[in-house]
């Protein structure tokens, strides 16, 4: 054991404490498998990541991501987290502008936003989807509390981590689920839930949401840019992962990944909007949506180190 550089950071917040919690071993060279899944288990976060040297050329880092309950091939906090650490540790790219990381479902392509020099966004993986068995869509309906005919469209949704996407007729449907965890984990699925606002509604998020936001926003430790005026949500967005130990994820950067992929494909959404999660659980996080002329969508967000310094690993 040896000591390593350590971050914690959040993530899709500019406010530390009202975004997504990950843990950074900047220095996770020589360590095994096992110590790396019980260092995860141990800090208790939805991600932990170890950050290595590429085995691929093309790539400037390589990154493995556990949660507690195993290894992700890919996941969205994780992955502009890391990047954030890596960069503010010093790391340099072989591109400027672009930070290419390897990871296990390969190399995801990461470019600052020119017109915000803090908020970093990554290419979304491909999209592979397929329609959800009506017996298992019946279930997942019952564990969340909902009426079939809340929801509007269903997709399995797999860009790595593998989500069953619901759209349901709401964002105030959304924001007023009280799943039944431990029915999920008998279901072995995570499942991602999302209500688009309405046009004439865009300005007036539901209560619970608005209550959430005003709170985020007023409380000492915020600033007055936590929640920028011009930042409206078009999409409210709760990701349900107790399969793999976290009842609620604060915010899910694979999940609004797909999600955008699949709504944007079929005319739901526009080009560019914004996602709002975790208002449930007392967070503010603000997740940057962006389809480029080419079809790429690119999911950004900005990060804050919270805590920096060295782990015993």
């Amino acid at each position: 054991m040896r000591f390593r550089r350590f971050k914690q950071v959040d993530v899709f917040t500019d406010t530390a404490y009202l975004g997504n919690a990950l843990a950074v071993v900047l220095d996770g060279d020589g360590l095994s498998e096992e110590a790396m899944q019980r260092f995860a288990r141990w800090t208790n976060l939805s991600e932990t990541t170890f950050l290595l040297p590429p085995t691929d050329a093309a790539a400037d880092y390589q990154v493995r991501i556990f949660t507690p309950g195993g290894e992700l091939p890919f996941a969205g906090h994780p992955t502009l987290g890391s990047c954030h650490a890596w960069l503010e540790a010093g790391g340099v790219t072989h591109t400027a502008g672009r930070v290419v990381q390897q990871c296990a479902v390969g190399l995801v392509t990461i470019q600052r936003d020119s017109k915000h020099p803090k908020r970093l966004a990554f290419a979304a993986p491909p999209l592979r989807c397929s329609q959800a068995e009506p017996a298992l869509l019946g279930a997942i309906a019952g564990a969340l509390g909902l009426q079939m005919q809340q929801i509007v469209a269903s997709q399995r949704l797999d860009n790595g981590p593998v989500f069953l996407g619901l759209l349901l007729d709401s964002p105030e449907t959304v924001l007023q689920l009280t799943p039944d965890h431990a029915a999920l984990v008998r279901l072995d699925i995570k499942v991602g839930v999302a209500g688009i606002y309405a046009d004439d509604s865009a300005e007036a998020p539901p209560l619970i949401g608005r209550i959430n936001r005003e709170a985020a926003a007023f409380a000492p430790s915020a600033t007055p840019s936590a929640l920028a005026t011009d930042d409206t949500p078009q999409l409210e967005v709760r990701g349900f992962c107790a399969a793999t130990g976290i009842n609620e994820d604060p915010v899910t950067g694979s999940l609004n990944a797909s999600l955008a992929q699949w709504l944007i494909g079929e005319g739901r959404l526009p080009e560019r909007y914004l996602a709002s999660q975790g208002v449930c659980i007392g967070r503010a996080g603000q997740v940057y949506i962006q389809r480029d002329a080419a079809g790429q969508v690119w999911v950004g967000g900005e990060s804050v180190s919270c805590i920096n310094g060295s782990v015993t690993l």
